[in-house]
């Protein structure tokens, strides 16, 4: 076992894993987490804590293995998760429903406080909803029907849909501004929509030419909206930069399959997070600052393709993202495994402060708790 990581064994697999967010105003790491399981004859959804209650005290090394706060059944696969404020937890559901949990804090227990039962549908089916980003009390799901869904946490209907926003699968969507979004999809395209327009079309469409590899996962960079970071079926990492053409900024050679989730670290954008069903889940590290030998000297597993090295014009030099900077192929970004070597997929991870989970379909959630960001 590496240093720091604990293993917790659940006996279902895992699908999703987020944590808690924290204040922005505090300090203090995350402590408590939510998880989501798939393919298992009952899903549920749980609460995992890894506070102060969690202490082993043999040894401070492993303290804070994760313990079980709360757990409700799930119908159907949990595929996708996430906090949309501290007490409640949107889920989309493989049934195409889209589900509100909350968490009751004082008595330790979950409820459904909202359900949008066939949100994603085709005309005598269920569609799976296949992802969701939460603005609170913003909600955007996306699924296999094809459609986008717009709707507001504590109003009962829809507030939009955009019916045939994709003749294919929609596999993930994340937030650019409060009224634009971008998906991607399963036959390799990002589409950026604008909710301030009426019509069903994307404002713009962007896709690595020739390949129609289908995209499974996006996120887009904290603080600089116009960079999104996107994986896909064949393992690759992309970094994209919106505002330039329709092309790939880089290419990089990630994982040997499927990459099910990226993660830029929401307030150290320079460090990235990616896993995939080759079981293994690599952290990701630029540096745009070129008195740093460290990225010089090996380190690095990855081959890099980048398309361009040339910086966005006008702008501050030092604000251009060192994502962007062009000088990835000369070694400045390393690549670390976080995980001691399996076989079954990492299906899911989250990253906030220095606390990492994941979630495989070994049925094990890791937990790392110092992460060198």
């Amino acid at each position: 076992m590496m240093e720091g990581i604990n293993a917790k064994y659940v006996s279902q697999k895992i699908s999703k894993t987020r944590w808690r967010p924290v204040s922005s105003s505090s300090l203090q790491q995350p402590d408590i987490f939510a998880t989501g399981s798939w393919d298992n004859e009952d899903n549920k959804i749980s609460i995992w804590s890894i506070g102060e209650n969690g202490i082993s005290g043999v040894d401070d090394e492993f303290e804070g293995d994760p313990q079980l706060v709360c757990e409700h059944k799930h119908n159907g696969d949990v595929l996708d998760l996430q906090f949309l404020d501290q007490d409640r937890i949107v889920t989309a559901s493989s049934t195409g429903a889209v589900i509100i949990f909350r968490h009751h804090h004082n008595s330790q227990t979950l409820s459904v406080s909202q359900l949008w039962e066939r949100a994603h549908h085709y005309p005598c089916d269920n569609a799976p909803c296949t992802g969701i980003v939460c603005n609170s009390p913003e909600i955007v799901t996306v699924g296999e029907d094809g459609r986008i869904i717009l709707f507001r946490a504590d109003q009962e209907g829809v507030l939009r849909t955009i019916e045939n926003a994709d003749s294919s699968t929609i596999h993930d969507v994340t937030f650019l501004r409060t009224t634009e979004i971008l998906t991607v999809n399963s036959i390799g395209q990002l589409k950026i929509w604008d909710f301030r327009q009426q019509g069903n079309e994307p404002s713009q469409i962007l896709s690595l030419t020739g390949d129609r590899v289908p995209l499974h996962c996006v996120d887009r960079h904290p603080n600089q909206q116009h960079i999104v970071a996107t994986g896909g079926q064949d393992g690759m990492l992309c970094i994209w930069d919106v505002r330039q053409g329709n092309m790939p900024f880089s290419l990089m050679e990630a994982h040997s399959a499927e990459m099910w989730e990226v993660h830029f670290h929401p307030s150290n954008p320079d460090h990235l997070f990616s896993c995939s069903e080759d079981g293994s889940l690599l952290h990701w590290e630029t540096s745009s600052n070129s008195d740093t030998p460290s990225f010089l000297q090996g380190g690095r597993n990855t081959s890099i393709v980048s398309r361009s090295a040339i910086a966005p014009a006008g702008g501050n030099q030092s604000l251009i993202s060192s994502w962007l900077t062009g000088d990835s192929c000369k070694g400045r970004l390393e690549t670390t495994h976080m995980l001691p070597s399996q076989t079954l997929s990492v299906n899911s991870l989250d990253v906030l402060g220095q606390c990492l989970v994941c979630g495989t379909d070994g049925e094990a959630i890791y937990v790392n708790r110092r992460v060198p960001i």
